[in-house]
Protein backbone atom coordinates (compact mmCIF):
# COMPACT_ATOMS: atom_id res chain seq x y z
CA UNK A 1 0.00 0.00 0.00
CA UNK A 2 1.37 3.41 -0.95
CA UNK A 3 1.73 6.28 1.54
CA UNK A 4 -1.00 8.20 -0.24
CA UNK A 5 -3.38 5.25 0.13
CA UNK A 6 -2.45 4.87 3.81
CA UNK A 7 -3.10 8.55 4.47
CA UNK A 8 -6.68 8.15 3.26
CA UNK A 9 -7.56 5.61 5.93
CA UNK A 10 -9.74 7.16 8.61
CA UNK A 11 -11.30 6.02 11.84
CA UNK A 12 -15.06 5.62 12.24
CA UNK A 13 -15.39 9.28 13.22
CA UNK A 14 -13.47 10.53 10.17
CA UNK A 15 -10.04 11.20 11.71
CA UNK A 16 -6.97 10.25 9.66
CA UNK A 17 -4.97 7.18 10.72
CA UNK A 18 -1.49 7.74 9.32
CA UNK A 19 0.57 4.59 8.82
CA UNK A 20 -2.43 2.25 9.04
CA UNK A 21 -3.59 -0.39 6.63
CA UNK A 22 -7.16 -1.57 6.32
CA UNK A 23 -6.39 -4.58 8.53
CA UNK A 24 -4.52 -2.64 11.22
CA UNK A 25 -7.20 0.06 11.23
CA UNK A 26 -9.79 -2.65 11.88
CA UNK A 27 -7.76 -3.92 14.86
CA UNK A 28 -7.48 -0.33 16.08
CA UNK A 29 -11.23 0.24 15.88
CA UNK A 30 -11.88 -2.97 17.79
CA UNK A 31 -9.40 -1.87 20.46
CA UNK A 32 -11.02 1.56 20.78
CA UNK A 33 -14.49 0.00 20.98
CA UNK A 34 -13.21 -2.31 23.72
CA UNK A 35 -11.76 0.66 25.61
CA UNK A 36 -15.01 2.59 25.19
CA UNK A 37 -17.00 0.00 27.13
CA UNK A 38 -14.11 -1.18 29.37
CA UNK A 39 -14.48 -4.73 28.17
CA UNK A 40 -12.46 -7.29 26.25
CA UNK A 41 -8.76 -7.02 25.47
CA UNK A 42 -7.88 -3.61 24.01
CA UNK A 43 -4.15 -4.17 24.63
CA UNK A 44 -4.11 -7.43 22.67
CA UNK A 45 -6.06 -5.84 19.83
CA UNK A 46 -3.82 -2.78 19.63
CA UNK A 47 -0.76 -5.02 19.69
CA UNK A 48 -2.18 -6.76 16.63
CA UNK A 49 -2.60 -3.38 14.93
CA UNK A 50 1.01 -2.45 15.71
CA UNK A 51 2.31 -5.82 14.52
CA UNK A 52 0.44 -5.35 11.26
CA UNK A 53 1.56 -1.71 10.84
CA UNK A 54 4.61 -0.73 12.94
CA UNK A 55 4.43 2.86 11.64
CA UNK A 56 0.79 3.28 12.72
CA UNK A 57 1.36 6.23 15.09
CA UNK A 58 -2.11 6.45 16.61
CA UNK A 59 -1.92 2.78 17.54
CA UNK A 60 1.22 3.46 19.59
CA UNK A 61 -0.34 6.56 21.16
CA UNK A 62 -3.50 4.66 22.04
CA UNK A 63 -1.46 1.94 23.73
CA UNK A 64 0.37 4.64 25.67
CA UNK A 65 -2.96 5.94 26.94
CA UNK A 66 -4.11 2.44 27.93
CA UNK A 67 -1.03 1.96 30.08
CA UNK A 68 -0.70 5.51 31.42
CA UNK A 69 -4.35 5.84 32.46
CA UNK A 70 -4.08 2.71 34.62
CA UNK A 71 -2.32 4.83 37.33
CA UNK A 72 0.15 2.04 38.05
CA UNK A 73 3.89 2.83 38.24
CA UNK A 74 5.02 -0.16 36.17
CA UNK A 75 2.51 0.44 33.40
CA UNK A 76 3.34 4.15 33.35
CA UNK A 77 6.96 3.12 32.76
CA UNK A 78 5.86 0.99 29.82
CA UNK A 79 3.89 3.95 28.46
CA UNK A 80 7.00 6.14 28.54
CA UNK A 81 8.91 3.48 26.63
CA UNK A 82 6.16 3.46 24.01
CA UNK A 83 5.97 7.21 23.44
CA UNK A 84 9.64 8.20 23.59
CA UNK A 85 10.45 6.89 20.07
CA UNK A 86 7.40 8.73 18.72
CA UNK A 87 9.07 12.05 19.55
CA UNK A 88 11.53 11.39 16.72
CA UNK A 89 8.82 10.80 14.13
CA UNK A 90 7.23 13.24 11.74
CA UNK A 91 3.73 13.66 13.15
CA UNK A 92 0.62 15.37 11.88
CA UNK A 93 -1.11 17.97 14.05
CA UNK A 94 -3.54 15.55 15.71
CA UNK A 95 -0.85 13.01 16.51
CA UNK A 96 1.50 15.68 17.89
CA UNK A 97 -1.28 17.06 20.08
CA UNK A 98 -2.03 13.61 21.47
CA UNK A 99 1.64 12.97 22.13
CA UNK A 100 2.02 16.26 23.99
CA UNK A 101 -0.93 15.47 26.27
CA UNK A 102 0.25 11.93 26.93
CA UNK A 103 3.79 13.09 27.70
CA UNK A 104 2.53 15.65 30.22
CA UNK A 105 0.31 13.09 31.93
CA UNK A 106 3.19 10.65 32.30
CA UNK A 107 5.25 13.42 33.92
CA UNK A 108 2.53 13.84 36.56
CA UNK A 109 1.16 17.06 35.08
CA UNK A 110 -2.43 15.92 34.87
CA UNK A 111 -4.08 19.33 34.58
CA UNK A 112 -1.71 20.50 31.85
CA UNK A 113 -2.38 17.26 29.98
CA UNK A 114 -6.15 17.67 30.36
CA UNK A 115 -5.98 21.28 29.19
CA UNK A 116 -3.94 20.22 26.17
CA UNK A 117 -6.77 17.88 25.28
CA UNK A 118 -9.26 20.72 25.85
CA UNK A 119 -7.68 22.51 22.89
CA UNK A 120 -7.29 19.25 20.98
CA UNK A 121 -10.99 18.44 21.40
CA UNK A 122 -11.96 21.89 20.12
CA UNK A 123 -10.02 21.15 16.92
CA UNK A 124 -11.03 17.49 16.69
CA UNK A 125 -14.45 17.21 18.35
CA UNK A 126 -15.04 13.74 16.90
CA UNK A 127 -11.80 12.28 18.29
CA UNK A 128 -13.30 9.77 20.73
CA UNK A 129 -9.90 8.60 22.01
CA UNK A 130 -9.04 12.17 23.03
CA UNK A 131 -12.45 12.66 24.61
CA UNK A 132 -12.26 9.50 26.69
CA UNK A 133 -8.62 10.02 27.68
CA UNK A 134 -9.39 13.61 28.66
CA UNK A 135 -12.50 12.52 30.55
CA UNK A 136 -10.45 10.06 32.59
CA UNK A 137 -7.82 12.72 33.27
CA UNK A 138 -10.60 14.95 34.55
CA UNK A 139 -11.78 12.08 36.73
CA UNK A 140 -8.34 11.41 38.20
CA UNK A 141 -7.90 15.08 39.07
CA UNK A 142 -11.50 15.36 40.35
CA UNK A 143 -12.46 18.15 37.98
CA UNK A 144 -16.25 18.00 38.20
CA UNK A 145 -16.68 20.95 35.90
CA UNK A 146 -14.53 19.59 33.09
CA UNK A 147 -15.99 16.11 33.40
CA UNK A 148 -19.19 17.77 32.29
CA UNK A 149 -17.97 20.59 30.08
CA UNK A 150 -15.38 18.69 28.05
CA UNK A 151 -18.29 16.73 26.61
CA UNK A 152 -20.67 19.69 26.44
CA UNK A 153 -18.21 21.60 24.26
CA UNK A 154 -18.25 18.94 21.55
CA UNK A 155 -21.71 17.41 21.93
CA UNK A 156 -23.31 19.49 19.12
CA UNK A 157 -20.96 17.72 16.69
CA UNK A 158 -22.25 14.29 17.73
CA UNK A 159 -25.50 12.52 16.87
CA UNK A 160 -26.89 9.03 16.44
CA UNK A 161 -25.38 9.15 12.96
CA UNK A 162 -21.84 9.23 14.38
CA UNK A 163 -20.23 6.02 15.61
CA UNK A 164 -19.58 6.17 19.34
CA UNK A 165 -22.39 8.59 20.18
CA UNK A 166 -23.74 6.48 23.09
CA UNK A 167 -20.26 6.43 24.64
CA UNK A 168 -20.11 10.22 24.53
CA UNK A 169 -23.54 10.41 26.16
CA UNK A 170 -22.32 8.06 28.89
CA UNK A 171 -19.38 10.34 29.65
CA UNK A 172 -21.67 13.36 29.67
CA UNK A 173 -23.98 11.59 32.12
CA UNK A 174 -21.16 11.07 34.59
CA UNK A 175 -20.01 14.69 34.20
CA UNK A 176 -23.54 15.91 34.90
CA UNK A 177 -23.75 13.68 37.98
CA UNK A 178 -20.45 14.89 39.41
CA UNK A 179 -21.67 18.46 38.83
CA UNK A 180 -24.84 17.78 40.81
CA UNK A 181 -27.24 17.89 37.86
CA UNK A 182 -28.82 14.60 38.87
CA UNK A 183 -32.02 14.71 36.81
CA UNK A 184 -30.22 15.32 33.52
CA UNK A 185 -27.49 12.88 34.49
CA UNK A 186 -29.98 10.08 35.02
CA UNK A 187 -31.91 10.86 31.86
CA UNK A 188 -28.74 11.00 29.78
CA UNK A 189 -27.25 7.86 31.34
CA UNK A 190 -30.39 5.84 30.79
CA UNK A 191 -30.50 6.98 27.17
CA UNK A 192 -26.87 5.99 26.70
CA UNK A 193 -27.48 2.50 28.08
CA UNK A 194 -30.52 2.09 25.84
CA UNK A 195 -28.40 2.91 22.80
CA UNK A 196 -25.43 0.82 23.98
CA UNK A 197 -26.43 -1.59 26.77
CA UNK A 198 -22.81 -2.65 27.32
CA UNK A 199 -21.66 0.87 28.23
CA UNK A 200 -20.76 0.17 31.86
CA UNK A 201 -19.54 3.78 32.36
CA UNK A 202 -23.02 5.10 31.58
CA UNK A 203 -24.51 2.41 33.79
CA UNK A 204 -22.21 3.47 36.62
CA UNK A 205 -23.14 7.14 36.09
CA UNK A 206 -26.77 6.28 36.85
CA UNK A 207 -25.61 4.20 39.84
CA UNK A 208 -23.85 7.34 41.13
CA UNK A 209 -27.03 9.39 40.78
CA UNK A 210 -29.00 6.84 42.80
CA UNK A 211 -26.24 6.74 45.44
CA UNK A 212 -26.02 10.52 45.77
CA UNK A 213 -29.81 10.87 46.04
CA UNK A 214 -30.12 8.07 48.58
CA UNK A 215 -32.41 6.04 46.30
CA UNK A 216 -31.08 2.77 47.64
CA UNK A 217 -33.79 0.36 46.48
CA UNK A 218 -33.78 1.96 43.04
CA UNK A 219 -30.04 1.38 43.05
CA UNK A 220 -30.35 -2.31 43.89
CA UNK A 221 -32.97 -2.71 41.15
CA UNK A 222 -30.80 -0.87 38.62
CA UNK A 223 -27.84 -3.13 39.31
CA UNK A 224 -29.97 -6.29 39.35
CA UNK A 225 -31.92 -5.63 36.18
CA UNK A 226 -28.80 -4.80 34.16
CA UNK A 227 -26.33 -7.22 35.77
CA UNK A 228 -25.78 -9.25 32.61
CA UNK A 229 -24.54 -6.13 30.78
CA UNK A 230 -21.83 -5.07 33.23
CA UNK A 231 -20.72 -8.13 35.19
CA UNK A 232 -19.14 -10.39 32.56
CA UNK A 233 -15.69 -11.80 33.32
CA UNK A 234 -13.94 -9.65 30.69
CA UNK A 235 -15.51 -6.40 31.90
CA UNK A 236 -12.73 -4.27 33.37
CA UNK A 237 -15.22 -2.07 35.25
CA UNK A 238 -17.25 -4.84 36.85
CA UNK A 239 -15.52 -4.61 40.25
CA UNK A 240 -16.34 -0.93 40.63
CA UNK A 241 -19.96 -1.56 39.73
CA UNK A 242 -20.04 -4.37 42.34
CA UNK A 243 -18.63 -1.82 44.77
CA UNK A 244 -21.61 0.45 44.06
CA UNK A 245 -24.01 -2.44 44.59
CA UNK A 246 -22.33 -3.18 47.93
CA UNK A 247 -22.80 0.47 48.97
CA UNK A 248 -26.56 0.11 48.60
CA UNK A 249 -26.59 -2.98 50.80
CA UNK A 250 -24.39 -1.26 53.38
CA UNK A 251 -26.89 1.59 53.56
CA UNK A 252 -29.66 -0.99 54.05
CA UNK A 253 -27.76 -2.52 56.98
CA UNK A 254 -27.28 -5.80 55.11
CA UNK A 255 -23.67 -6.36 56.12
CA UNK A 256 -23.67 -10.06 55.22
CA UNK A 257 -24.64 -9.13 51.67
CA UNK A 258 -21.81 -6.61 51.57
CA UNK A 259 -19.26 -9.18 52.73
CA UNK A 260 -20.59 -11.70 50.22
CA UNK A 261 -20.22 -9.19 47.37
CA UNK A 262 -16.75 -8.33 48.60
CA UNK A 263 -15.60 -11.96 48.71
CA UNK A 264 -17.31 -13.19 45.55
CA UNK A 265 -16.84 -10.19 43.31
CA UNK A 266 -14.70 -7.31 44.60
CA UNK A 267 -11.82 -9.59 45.64
CA UNK A 268 -12.54 -12.67 43.57
CA UNK A 269 -9.19 -13.77 42.18
CA UNK A 270 -7.14 -11.41 44.36
CA UNK A 271 -6.71 -8.86 41.58
CA UNK A 272 -3.63 -6.64 41.66
CA UNK A 273 -5.22 -3.93 39.48
CA UNK A 274 -4.78 -0.63 41.33
CA UNK A 275 -8.28 0.67 40.61
CA UNK A 276 -9.78 -2.53 42.03
CA UNK A 277 -7.55 -2.34 45.10
CA UNK A 278 -8.93 1.17 45.70
CA UNK A 279 -12.44 -0.33 45.80
CA UNK A 280 -11.28 -3.07 48.18
CA UNK A 281 -9.61 -0.69 50.63
CA UNK A 282 -12.52 1.73 50.55
CA UNK A 283 -15.12 -0.97 51.15
CA UNK A 284 -13.23 -2.58 54.04
CA UNK A 285 -12.71 0.85 55.63
CA UNK A 286 -16.43 1.62 55.39
CA UNK A 287 -17.21 -1.73 56.96
CA UNK A 288 -14.79 -0.92 59.77
CA UNK A 289 -16.54 2.42 60.34
CA UNK A 290 -19.83 0.52 60.55
CA UNK A 291 -18.38 -1.72 63.25
CA UNK A 292 -18.28 -4.83 61.05
CA UNK A 293 -15.58 -7.44 61.67
CA UNK A 294 -13.76 -8.00 58.36
CA UNK A 295 -11.53 -10.82 59.61
CA UNK A 296 -8.17 -11.17 57.90
CA UNK A 297 -9.26 -9.60 54.61
CA UNK A 298 -7.00 -6.58 55.08
CA UNK A 299 -3.80 -8.62 54.84
CA UNK A 300 -4.51 -9.83 51.32
CA UNK A 301 -5.22 -6.31 50.11
CA UNK A 302 -2.10 -4.95 51.80
CA UNK A 303 0.00 -7.61 50.06
CA UNK A 304 -1.32 -6.55 46.66
CA UNK A 305 -0.74 -2.84 47.31
CA UNK A 306 3.00 -3.56 47.50
CA UNK A 307 3.06 -3.59 43.68
CA UNK A 308 1.82 -0.03 43.30
CA UNK A 309 2.18 2.13 46.42
CA UNK A 310 5.38 4.08 45.76
CA UNK A 311 4.57 7.40 47.40
CA UNK A 312 5.02 9.41 44.22
CA UNK A 313 3.04 8.14 41.22
CA UNK A 314 -0.59 8.76 42.22
CA UNK A 315 -1.31 9.80 45.78
CA UNK A 316 -5.01 8.83 45.65
CA UNK A 317 -3.87 5.20 45.29
CA UNK A 318 -1.23 5.55 47.99
CA UNK A 319 -3.81 6.91 50.44
CA UNK A 320 -5.91 3.78 49.89
CA UNK A 321 -2.81 1.63 50.32
CA UNK A 322 -2.24 3.29 53.69
CA UNK A 323 -5.73 2.24 54.79
CA UNK A 324 -4.76 -1.39 54.14
CA UNK A 325 -1.34 -1.04 55.75
CA UNK A 326 -2.86 0.49 58.90
CA UNK A 327 -5.47 -2.22 59.26
CA UNK A 328 -2.95 -4.98 58.56
CA UNK A 329 -0.60 -3.61 61.21
CA UNK A 330 2.15 -2.74 58.74
CA UNK A 331 3.32 0.41 60.42
CA UNK A 332 6.65 0.45 58.59
CA UNK A 333 4.84 0.66 55.25
CA UNK A 334 2.67 3.49 56.55
CA UNK A 335 5.72 5.41 57.69
CA UNK A 336 7.48 4.80 54.38
CA UNK A 337 4.63 6.38 52.42
CA UNK A 338 4.40 9.27 54.89
CA UNK A 339 8.12 9.89 54.44
CA UNK A 340 7.88 9.54 50.66
CA UNK A 341 5.05 12.07 50.72
CA UNK A 342 7.14 14.50 52.73
CA UNK A 343 10.07 14.07 50.33
CA UNK A 344 7.85 14.52 47.28
CA UNK A 345 6.69 17.85 48.64
CA UNK A 346 10.03 19.34 47.58
CA UNK A 347 9.26 18.82 43.90
CA UNK A 348 7.47 21.43 41.82
CA UNK A 349 5.27 19.04 39.83
CA UNK A 350 1.50 18.98 40.07
CA UNK A 351 1.65 15.50 41.59
CA UNK A 352 3.86 16.83 44.37
CA UNK A 353 1.28 19.57 44.99
CA UNK A 354 -1.45 16.94 45.30
CA UNK A 355 0.72 15.02 47.75
CA UNK A 356 1.50 18.09 49.86
CA UNK A 357 -1.94 19.70 49.87
CA UNK A 358 -4.18 16.63 49.96
CA UNK A 359 -2.38 13.30 50.11
CA UNK A 360 -0.31 13.97 53.21
CA UNK A 361 -3.15 15.45 55.33
CA UNK A 362 -5.39 12.50 54.40
CA UNK A 363 -2.74 9.92 55.22
CA UNK A 364 -1.98 11.61 58.53
CA UNK A 365 -5.67 12.01 59.34
CA UNK A 366 -6.49 8.38 58.61
CA UNK A 367 -3.39 7.23 60.48
CA UNK A 368 -4.43 9.25 63.55
CA UNK A 369 -7.94 7.81 63.32
CA UNK A 370 -6.72 4.20 63.18
CA UNK A 371 -4.41 4.81 66.12
CA UNK A 372 -7.35 6.26 68.09
CA UNK A 373 -5.95 9.79 68.19
CA UNK A 374 -9.40 11.07 67.35
CA UNK A 375 -8.79 14.74 68.14
CA UNK A 376 -5.90 14.87 65.65
CA UNK A 377 -7.90 12.91 63.11
CA UNK A 378 -10.80 15.33 63.41
CA UNK A 379 -8.52 18.33 62.97
CA UNK A 380 -6.68 16.86 60.00
CA UNK A 381 -9.74 15.57 58.16
CA UNK A 382 -11.79 18.70 58.81
CA UNK A 383 -9.22 20.61 56.80
CA UNK A 384 -8.62 17.89 54.22
CA UNK A 385 -12.28 17.56 53.23
CA UNK A 386 -12.20 21.04 51.70
CA UNK A 387 -9.19 20.35 49.52
CA UNK A 388 -9.88 16.72 48.59
CA UNK A 389 -11.80 17.73 45.47
CA UNK A 390 -8.44 18.60 43.92
CA UNK A 391 -7.52 15.00 43.21
CA UNK A 392 -8.76 11.54 42.65
CA UNK A 393 -12.03 9.80 42.06
CA UNK A 394 -15.68 10.71 42.47
CA UNK A 395 -17.77 12.36 45.16
CA UNK A 396 -18.97 8.92 46.22
CA UNK A 397 -15.40 7.68 46.60
CA UNK A 398 -14.25 10.74 48.52
CA UNK A 399 -17.23 10.47 50.86
CA UNK A 400 -15.07 8.15 52.96
CA UNK A 401 -13.29 11.28 54.21
CA UNK A 402 -16.50 12.76 55.62
CA UNK A 403 -17.58 9.43 57.09
CA UNK A 404 -14.25 9.04 58.87
CA UNK A 405 -14.33 12.64 60.05
CA UNK A 406 -17.79 12.19 61.53
CA UNK A 407 -16.79 9.00 63.32
CA UNK A 408 -13.63 10.70 64.60
CA UNK A 409 -15.63 13.66 65.93
CA UNK A 410 -17.95 11.33 67.86
CA UNK A 411 -15.05 9.31 69.25
CA UNK A 412 -13.22 12.52 70.19
CA UNK A 413 -16.22 13.69 72.18
CA UNK A 414 -16.85 16.62 69.84
CA UNK A 415 -20.58 15.96 69.82
CA UNK A 416 -21.76 19.39 68.73
CA UNK A 417 -19.50 19.20 65.68
CA UNK A 418 -20.62 15.63 64.99
CA UNK A 419 -24.27 16.71 65.10
CA UNK A 420 -23.52 19.52 62.68
CA UNK A 421 -21.83 17.09 60.27
CA UNK A 422 -24.71 14.63 60.56
CA UNK A 423 -27.20 17.43 59.86
CA UNK A 424 -25.18 18.35 56.79
CA UNK A 425 -25.41 14.80 55.47
CA UNK A 426 -29.11 14.49 56.24
CA UNK A 427 -29.82 17.65 54.28
CA UNK A 428 -28.60 15.77 51.20
CA UNK A 429 -29.92 12.31 52.10
CA UNK A 430 -32.75 12.69 54.62
CA UNK A 431 -33.73 9.02 54.40
CA UNK A 432 -30.26 7.60 54.92
CA UNK A 433 -30.14 4.97 57.66
CA UNK A 434 -26.42 5.60 58.17
CA UNK A 435 -26.86 9.36 58.46
CA UNK A 436 -29.73 9.02 60.91
CA UNK A 437 -27.57 6.66 62.95
CA UNK A 438 -24.74 9.20 63.11
CA UNK A 439 -27.13 11.90 64.29
CA UNK A 440 -28.61 9.67 66.98
CA UNK A 441 -25.18 8.67 68.25
CA UNK A 442 -24.01 12.27 68.47
CA UNK A 443 -27.19 13.38 70.25
CA UNK A 444 -27.08 10.57 72.80
CA UNK A 445 -23.63 11.66 73.87
CA UNK A 446 -24.29 15.39 73.95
Amino acid sequence: MSKSEQAMIKDLQGNSLGGATGKSADYYEQAVASFNIYSGDPVGLIDSAIEESPDFTMAHIFKGYLFGLATEPELSGHARTIINPLKERSLDDREASHLSALDLMLKGEWTAAAQTLDIHNSKYPLDIVALQAGHLMDFYRASSRNLRDRIARVLPHWSTEVSGYPIVLGMYSFGLEESGDYARAEETGRKATQLQPLDCWAHHAVAHVLEMQGRVLDGVNWMTERQSYWSEADNFFKVHNWWHWALYHLELGQENEVLAIYDKHIRAGNSTVALELVDASAMLWRLHLAGIDTGDRWNEVADCWQLHADGQSYSFNDWHAVMAYLAAGRDSEVEKIRQDFRNACNSGSEMSQWIRQTGLPLVEGFTAFWRKDYATATRQLHGARYIADSFGGSHAQRDIIDLTLLEAAICAGQYDFAQALANERLALKPNSRLNVGYLERSKKQA
